[in-house]
């Protein structure tokens, strides 16, 4: 555990102390984000937050490297991951400065997928039932419907301050968890590189919060957005993909399909304003990518909550869905249901507070 508080720590200091200068350069550039009529800031303000989480994980991987259980992590599958997420970073600062068109930037996330393909990045099998073999083909598919998906549900939430970093530090907290228990109490080697991601990605988002959290000082844009959900999407993919859940179901308390489960339990908020937005567009015969102020946290906001109390809430609904899901795989149900239970009235107890607070200021 000390590597991986090392890692989470190292990862956390370099991003901290390299974002001032990248909010410079980003200034310098013209990669900004000015107000429009759906944003819920009120200033002009830089981007290219992405580049230095992915400076801070970089740095923090070359470093790692050394250390003798996480360097263990490293090999083909770590060159892929590097390779890719250097890939839509650069998409990213492109967007983020020029504003590339939806199929462009697609084009773009389905060609880092291939190349975390090439690298051997890929779902091997599907724990159902056991397990079920899937064919190249169908799993070279999902490998890119997988990262796709990752990248653009992330994208959905960055629209609040400090919301999406604060998202995907719980939702690779928990995945950390899940991967740390697997590699280490049952000794399964393949969890030991989605161990390393989740700890690099908890420290980059941490480091960077201070200056996105309300009011933000820098935006991650499309380079961090997508960063992270390739980032959340390959080490999924690493461990999910090619782990025999049959190795630890005598011992673990959960079924066997919680690998499979988890993926979707650490992005379920993500994915659910991600799916609903779609589905919204679609139905008014707009382009499922084209920009609304219909989202969960403008919706929050509306209600009358703040800036930080609305990012707070959906950090509490993260936590009331992820961390269950990975207690069950090696505790009870009943104290998955309990950490859910904490999580989830501590949400309802604070929008509550909200709703008292404007009824009496009405009164």
């Amino acid at each position: 555990m000390r590597e991986y508080l090392l890692t989470m720590l190292l990862s956390a200091a370099i991003c901290y102390l390299v974002t001032p200068y990248v909010e410079h350069f980003a200034l310098q550039f013209g990669a900004i984000a000015r107000v429009r009529n759906r944003d819920m800031h009120t200033e002009t303000t830089p981007r290219w937050g992405g580049v230095a989480m992915w400076f801070a994980t970089s740095f923090t991987f070359v470093v790692v490297s050394h250390l003798p259980l996480v360097g263990k992590s490293f090999g083909r599958e770590a060159q892929g991951i590097f390779l890719a997420s250097t890939f839509v970073v650069l998409l990213g600062m492109i967007d983020d400065r020029y504003e590339l068109d939806a199929l462009t930037k697609l084009a773009g996330q389905a060609l880092a997928a291939g190349i975390l393909l090439s690298f051997g990045v890929q779902l091997l099998w599907l724990p159902i039932n056991g397990l079920i073999t899937l064919p190249p083909s169908i799993g070279q598919f999902l490998t890119v419907l997988v990262i796709m998906v990752a990248i653009n549900a992330v994208n959905f939430i960055d629209g609040l301050d400090g919301l999406a970093s604060g998202v995907v530090a719980i939702a690779a907290s928990a995945f950390f968890i899940f991967a740390y228990v697997l590699a280490i109490v049952y000794g399964f080697n393949r969890a030991g590189a989605p161990s390393t991601i989740s700890a690099v990605l908890i420290g980059a988002c941490v480091g960077f919060l201070p200056h996105n959290a309300h009011p933000a000082k820098i935006f991650m844009g499309d380079s961090g957005s997508m960063f992270l959900g390739l980032m959340l999407g390959a080490s999924a993919i690493t461990l999910t993909g090619q782990f025999d859940p049959n190795a630890i179901s005598s011992e673990a308390s959960g079924p066997t399909f919680l690998p499979l489960l988890l993926p979707f339990a650490v992005l379920a908020i993500p994915l659910a304003d991600f799916g609903t937005a779609v589905i919204r567009r679609v139905r008014a015969g707009r382009s499922p990518f084209a920009p609304d102020s219909e989202h969960l946290h403008h919706k929050l906001f509306k209600a009358g909550n703040s800036q930080l109390r609305t990012a707070i809430i959906m950090y509490l609904w993260t936590a009331a869905i992820a961390f269950p899901v990975t207690v069950w795989a090696f505790a009870p149900l009943w104290a998955a249901l309990l950490v859910g239970v904490v999580f989830g009235g501590t949400s309802i107890l604070l929008m509550k507070k909200r709703r008292e607070k404007v009824g009496s200021e009405i009164k």
